[in-house]
């Protein structure tokens, strides 16, 4: 298996999707769901680290490593620390799609 370097770019399909059909929100939705337990009718800016309860720095790692396998791709350092609510990670998972 190859090894990903950080930055390398995310798969994703000329049409915005990857490669299992679902749009980049819709998986990073359905990461912080399995991850944080959030519910899929939480309002986006409600989640935020450390506010929001099961999203502390357990959880964040979990988040980064499952993000970077669903995404098959390694997420930067500073992105990793940059990543402090939902909005924000979308933006930071949009540079490596």
């Amino acid at each position: 298996m190859a090894t990903r370097q950080p930055g390398a770019k995310c798969l994703e399909g000329p049409d915005g999707l990857n490669t299992d059909g679902k749009t980049m929100e819709e998986k990073i939705s359905k990461i912080f769901q399995d991850v944080i337990g959030i519910d899929a009718d939480t309002d986006r800016t409600a989640i935020v680290y450390s506010e929001i309860p099961g999203w502390d720095s357990v959880a964040h790692m979990a988040l980064v490593a499952a993000l970077e396998e669903a995404f098959d791709c390694m997420l930067d350092m500073d992105d990793i620390i940059d990543m402090s609510n939902y909005d924000k990670v979308v933006t930071i998972m949009a540079k490596y799609a």
